[in-house]
């Protein structure tokens, strides 16, 4: 099964799905037993469950197949960015899914290369460049020179393509960093937009750079080996002073004026919108506020749109979402026309 078909399945359901490892953690439980966290993901997805004591591991890559120990087998000491097949089984804890995996098999990854089962951006790259340069075509002086010295001459483009968002809440995927800023800035240019057509002193290029620019310490915060990881920099320093710094020594120099770069920094700081989610300052211009915004808007719409297309048989509110603290409802909803969406009058 895809990880999309064992998100669907009900309690008791058994499945077997084959990916890449992109989390593997040992632990300990109380009576001091091995049994470790473990998340796979496939093109459409990621699931994540627990390995018990209990389980079995096997090496199936040759003609013989032959059960393993993990602790032992040097095969299993590590499996992150390896492909695997696991053999689950969905349960129920505090009245929500989660599943188990009663045995693991280690693959041959030449027949199956993790590559291969990275999740990609929906979006086609193409679309996303374009758009993209169009944003940065739209600003005047001296940001537009600015953006594509640092994206094109620096070269920092073929990084923040295909860079992910993050390893498991949003955009966790080949693209997923240029799909989220790209999506973000839109929203924050038709906000600002909006404000300078009622008599708002907006910095539509700042809005612009900042959208583009606000995750830059992502880059370094984040790999692909092939799954999404964090790094060891983005663990102990995270990826709003990576960029900071990044981002004020290529404004130095470039020579972009202080006060601009001083503008563009500010909304880099203080994109996260308080001190509670990682922000040292809290927004203090409009177009820092449009930014932190629209930021946090495609982050929730992402998380939406991801938990609500779980639900199935009628349902139409999700289970409790405990990072944003709530259940989100897939309402019926009307295209532009006013008419229901086709197929979602039976879904919700």
């Amino acid at each position: 099964m895809t990880t999309t078909e064992v998100k669907k399945l009900s309690k008791d359901a058994t499945f077997y799905v084959l990916g890449v490892v992109s989390r593997f953690v040992q632990r300990r439980d109380k009576n001091d037993r091995p049994f470790w966290d473990i998340a796979v993901m496939d093109s459409e997805g990621q699931i994540e469950g627990k390995v018990w004591g209990n389980s079995e591991w096997w090496d199936i890559r040759g003609d013989l197949r032959y059960k393993t120990d993990p602790v032992e087998d040097e095969n299993f000491s590590n499996l992150e960015g390896r492909t695997v097949g696991l053999q689950g089984k969905v349960v129920e804890f505090r009245d929500q899914n989660q599943f188990n995996f009663n045995a693991v098999y280690y693959v041959d990854q030449e027949k199956y290369p993790p590559h291969g089962f990275v999740r990609r951006s929906p979006f086609p790259a193409d679309r996303m460049e374009r758009d993209f340069r169009e944003l940065i075509a739209a600003c005047g002086e001296p940001i537009r020179k600015f953006l594509e010295h640092l994206f094109f001459e620096q070269n920092i483009w073929r990084d923040y393509s295909t860079c992910p968002a993050a390893v498991s809440l949003h955009h966790a995927y080949v693209g997923g960093l240029l799909e989220h800023s790209l999506t973000a800035t839109q929203s924050a240019v038709a906000v600002a937009r909006s404000y300078v057509e009622e008599g708002f002193a907006v910095d539509v290029d700042l809005v612009i750079a900042g959208g583009l620019l606000h995750d830059l310490g992502k880059l370094e915060s984040y790999r692909l080996a092939p799954a999404p990881e964090v790094t060891l920099e983005g663990n102990v320093v995270d990826h709003i002073v990576l960029g900071y710094r990044r981002f004020m020594n290529l404004a130095e120099e470039y020579g972009l004026d202080r006060k601009t770069a001083l503008a563009l920094g500010h909304i880099l700081v203080s994109h996260h919108g308080s001190r509670e989610f990682g922000s040292p300052v809290l927004p203090a211009t409009p177009e820092a506020l449009i930014v932190s915004i629209a930021d946090d808007l495609d982050f929730k719409l992402y998380c939406w749109r991801e938990q609500t297309a779980q639900l199935e048989g009628g349902r139409e509110i999700t289970d409790y979402v405990p990072t944003l603290q709530r259940r989100f409802w897939k309402s019926p909803r009307k295209d532009a026309s006013g008419a229901k969406i086709p197929g979602e009058e039976n879904e919700a």
